[in-house]
């Protein structure tokens, strides 16, 4: 039997300023625990809740894999790349930091506020080429089922990043179940972006993560219409 380990949504770090309300899976900016410093290569998940016209001013990153997961809203990107892009629910964005870069983030709106994970892998090799990539998600490849949505190689029209690291998308309806097989030697991330579900009978509310190690098959079944987001790591 699959042991989990739980990371309640209630414990999380938090943070934030008057236009931002952060919630923190892992170690991040001011806020330490040591016993949450990431998992594998996944170094961070924040959920941010970003007040209209709100935002994060132009401040740098370097070899991290970065990737936004927009659930509510739309969030303005610009960056040292003269990108300037608009990410929205459906969507994945993913900026590879490399050896430098700056970039700033804003809410597009200012009547309705943005809800968004921001999410931080280790690159496998320090020192890349800084880049950027935005597309649209696959809907009927993540409704009902998990599908690919960002890995190393690309594969299955997902999004590249520089990590032998897959993340998995699943959008289920109240009732629906998705299964998902662990290879040996791997470690699996669920955050659950919407919803509640359970796991192998194990019951997740949203914003709650769980991680599992080894090779197997488990089972999420959705105990109201929910999103989650599943990390496949070296």
């Amino acid at each position: 039997m699959t042991a989990f380990t739980l990371r309640p949504a209630n414990e999380r770090g938090r943070g934030g300023a008057y236009w931002l309300d952060s919630h923190f899976s892992f170690s991040f900016g001011d806020y330490h625990d040591p016993e949450h410093m990431g998992y594998r290569d996944l170094r961070v998940i924040n959920e941010d809740y970003v007040a209209p016209s709100g935002g994060f001013p132009p401040h740098p990153h370097r070899d991290m894999e970065i990737i936004t997961y927009v659930m509510e809203g739309a969030l303005a990107h610009k960056d040292s790349l003269g990108t300037g892009a608009t990410i929205r629910p459906g969507e994945i964005q993913r900026m590879s930091a490399g050896t430098g870069i700056t970039h700033s983030e804003f809410n597009a709106s200012d009547k309705e506020q943005v809800h968004l994970l921001q999410i931080w892998i280790m690159p496998a090799q320090r020192g890349g080429v800084p880049s950027y990539a935005q597309q649209k998600i696959n809907a009927a490849a993540v409704t009902g089922k998990f599908g690919l949505i960002a890995s190393q190689t690309g594969r299955e029209g997902s999004i590249t990043m520089q990590q032998d690291a897959d993340l998995w998308l699943a959008k289920l309806a109240k009732g629906q179940s998705a299964e998902f097989t662990l290879r040996e030697g791997r470690g699996a991330y669920a955050q659950m972006a919407k919803g509640s579900a359970t796991l192998d009978g194990q019951p997740l509310a949203a914003g709650d993560g769980v991680n599992w190690d080894g090779s197997g098959k488990v089972r999420f079944t959705a105990v109201e219409d929910s999103e989650i987001l599943l990390f496949d790591l070296n």
